[in-house]
């Protein structure tokens, strides 16, 4: 049985028909559309200026959303196709994950979490399924209203990173990988879209990720962890030869596992200094440099990813799609990945820098949300505006102006800032 064979016409069922391509259309299977529709989506073009751990205008190294979904995909769709799943429903899933953030990051999340309680919340996941199946207009349905990108039932599915509503979340706890708080409890549906996620979620099994969720999952831990330390050494802010242990550690239990003790961790570390390509001298920015440091890289993602793949078939035989299995991703794997995630935490993202800029940050998004409560539609680009007048109460109307702000690029939410905010002081 061949890859495409292992999805039934359910997994490749859109939420509104659609005809048969024209006949000199190049031939395209379902999953493969689904991929183009987000790589050409507005939204995904937005990712390249906005946040993922600094600002993306500060360096020409940095990556932004754009370039860490990018990475994010690839990692993700070797991963699949190892597996034997649908490659371009998880390189898909791993493209869209980051569309519902907002700017500035995690950072502007918790903003805008705090403001739309009156709403239901915001949640960057469940604003990304918002934006794919309503806020990114390409179909409509029988009623006139927009589905958004109409993409299939597996593809959707496979977007959902948590995949039950706000009130079944989970309390949040530690950091996001780039240094703000967890204070966001993590969802992926808002009660508004409840009647899609519905639909997509049929034939799921309770709250459980389908296996290419799983997959863009750890895809996007890896990537997280892998590249944060690669930024980190270039910046000459992470030295992997000279590590201050003991501060590392407290940071990995306060914003990852609280319950793991040093020696443990003291063992994960030495077994990642038995990659080969583990330095063994500071890095020194020279040519051979970057090329042991690009080697390290794509060393730890086949390490983390091997890992993964050879636990998951030693737990079964698959077919490893949607919902016949689980990924299995071992114990120490996951401790290596959150080691590297505190090394980048330690050395880059408790400067003392970041931490007032995030302020300033917060601040700057409360401002811009009352300005356009106040404003209104005047204040809204024509989509927005569409929206506001067909809002039924102020709730609505809240939740149209988050998801505007929630649209904007971190340049573009500064601008709207100072023409609106600077307007009214």
């Amino acid at each position: 049985m061949t890859t495409e064979e292992l999805y039934d016409d359910a997994d490749r069922e859109r939420l509104v028909p659609e005809p048969p391509k024209r006949v000199d259309a190049p031939e395209r299977t379902a999953f493969e559309r689904d991929r183009a529709r987000v790589v050409h989506a507005a939204a995904s073009r937005r990712l390249a200026a906005k946040t993922q751990v600094v600002d993306p205008r500060s360096d020409d190294f940095v990556r932004n959303r754009l370039t860490h979904s990018l990475e994010v995909a690839q990692v993700a769709r070797d991963l699949s196709r190892a597996l034997g799943s649908q490659p371009d429903i998880a390189e898909t899933a791993a493209l869209a994950h980051d569309l519902g953030h907002p700017p500035f990051g995690h950072n502007g999340e918790r903003v805008l979490a705090e403001l739309s309680g009156p709403c239901g919340g915001f949640e960057g996941n469940a604003q990304t399924l918002r934006l794919l199946t309503r806020l990114e207009a390409k179909t409509f349905d029988a009623e006139g209203r927009s589905v958004g990108l109409n993409l299939t039932r597996a593809t959707l599915d496979a977007c959902t990173k948590y995949p039950w509503p706000r009130e079944r979340a989970q309390a949040p706890q530690g950091h996001h990988a780039d240094g703000s708080p967890r204070v966001v409890s993590k969802f992926g549906v808002y009660a508004d879209d409840r009647p899609v996620f519905d639909w997509m979620r049929a034939g799921s099994v309770g709250e459980r990720q389908c296996l290419e969720a799983q997959v863009m999952d750890l895809a996007d831990d890896v990537a997280y962890s892998v590249h944060d330390i690669e930024d980190g050494i270039v910046a000459g802010r992470v030295d992997l030869t000279r590590l201050d242990t003991a501060a590392v550690w407290q940071t990995v239990r306060d914003w990852y596992v609280p319950d793991v003790g040093d020696a443990r961790l003291d063992e994960v570390l030495a077994g990642l200094r038995t990659q080969g390509s583990w330095p063994v001298a500071p890095y020194d920015g020279s040519r051979r440099g970057l090329a042991a440091l690009k080697n390290l890289t794509s060393d730890l993602i086949g390490r983390f990813c091997g890992a993964a793949q050879h636990a998951t078939y030693a737990a079964g035989e698959g077919p490893f799609v949607r919902y016949r299995a689980d990924l299995v991703v071992p114990a120490t794997t996951r401790l290596e990945i959150a080691v590297l995630k505190g090394i980048a935490a330690r050395y880059v993202m408790q400067a003392e820098d970041r931490v007032a800029l995030m302020e300033r940050q917060r601040s700057l998004l409360a401002e811009l949300v009352a300005a356009l409560v106040d404003r209104g539609p005047d204040g809204l680009q024509r989509p927005f505006a569409d929206d506001w007048d067909e809002a039924a109460d102020d709730a609505a109307r809240l939740r149209v102006v988050v998801d505007q702000v929630a649209s904007l690029t971190d340049a573009s939410a500064v601008a709207w800032h100072t023409r609106l905010v600077g307007a009214r002081g």
